[in-house]
């Protein structure tokens, strides 16, 4: 599955656009975070992305197929979308609303059979709310509506996932659950696009970020070069750090604001820096089925690569990856392996010219 949008513009006048000129691609096994304040446009992107809405300007293409020529019946085969869980639902029972996400595949007059309620009993397991599905989608609260309308959309099995602030309604719980869920579908190939107000669950889980600024720009590419100090400062209006957290597997991002500032400038991709470094990555792999997309990720960036050796275990395999590259290189591939799900990574690195004086 591939969507790409092209040069797009859109406002709700046409005098005042909210999207300038907007450009990205999104592919299969890839994981892309929007973020923006409020009233960038976050929203009416994934509107105009679905076809729920329509370009001022330029197209979207789903596998090459412009949007805006295809039936409605064959674009919703390939893709689904979340909306936040807002305003009231009709006293629809948990089951058969998860139910209607199959529609797009059985049929909007077929009955459901077997097949369709035992996918409907495995998705709420996955997602913990198996104690709804005998409620009604007006007794539950907005968080645990929110998880039945992902579930709703994963029942139609679509090849990309849109969801619109997917985490905002939820406990850190359940947070945690959707996050491990998107990068579960991305491991099995499936796209996911998301809209968050949440900088850290872009530097944790996403492997490319969207940022959008008031007033129309934009900024897209891979995370580690997205998601800066300096591009939450010009498009938050918040001055934060970037800290890490160490534990015994892994290390994490997290952004910590610390004053609110006035938003300017447009964001930048980071440049690639002159400094050299020599750094090894090391990695635990618990899930087997991750090797061959690493094997792929790799490949990416052989330019850079001194050696890839692995080790079996009982359990993981033990791969380390030395590269001689820039740094934003670097960062850039360990990021893309942090990722994976099952897979914890860690990565020392020294300016080339001090590895070699040592």
């Amino acid at each position: 599955m591939k969507l790409t949008v092209e040069h797009t513009s859109f406002g709700y006048k046409k005098s005042t656009p909210v999207i300038q000129n907007l450009s990205f691609t999104a592919e299969s096994g890839q994981l892309i975070a929007i973020l923006g304040p409020n009233g960038a446009g976050k929203t009416t992107l994934l509107r105009c992305t679905t076809g729920l809405l329509k370009w001022n300007k330029g197209i979207s293409r789903l596998d090459g197929e412009n949007t805006n020529q295809m039936p409605a019946k064959e674009i919703w085969k390939k893709v689904a979308y979340v909306p936040q869980a807002r305003g009231s639902f009709a006293a629809l029972n948990v089951t058969d609303m998860i139910l209607l996400g199959t529609t797009s595949r059985v049929g909007v007059f077929a009955t459901p059979g077997q097949k369709e309620r035992d996918l409907v009993v495995q998705l709420t397991e996955e997602l913990g709310i198996q104690r709804l599905l005998n409620k009604n989608c007006n007794e539950i609260s907005g968080g645990e509506l929110q998880m039945v309308l992902i579930a709703r959309a994963l029942a139609g099995k679509p090849d990309l996932l849109i969801l619109d602030e997917p985490e905002s309604a939820l406990d850190f719980k359940n947070q945690l659950i959707v996050l491990n869920t998107m990068s579960r579908l991305v491991a099995e190939g499936i796209c996911v696009i998301f809209n968050t107000h949440y900088p850290d669950h872009a530097l944790s889980r996403a492997t490319h970020s969207l940022i959008l600024q008031k007033g129309g720009a934009s900024i897209f590419g891979e995370t580690s070069k997205i998601v800066t100090e300096e591009n939450i400062k010009k498009a938050f209006g918040v001055q934060a750090v970037i800290g890490k957290t160490e534990t015994a597997g892994h290390v994490y991002q997290s952004v910590v604001p610390l004053k609110v500032i006035k938003a300017q400038g447009t964001c930048e991709k980071v440049a690639d820096s002159t400094q050299q470094q020599l750094a090894l990555i090391s990695c635990i792999i618990t899930d087997p089925g991750i090797q061959p997309k690493l094997n792929t990720l790799l490949k990416q960036y052989e330019t850079y690569i001194v050696s890839h050796d692995e080790k079996p275990l009982q359990k993981a395999t033990i791969a380390t990856i030395t590269m001689s590259a820039p740094a934003e290189e670097v960062t850039s591939l360990a990021h893309e392996i942090s990722v994976f799900p099952g897979v914890a990574v860690k990565t020392t690195a020294v300016p080339k010219q001090e590895a070699a004086n040592g």
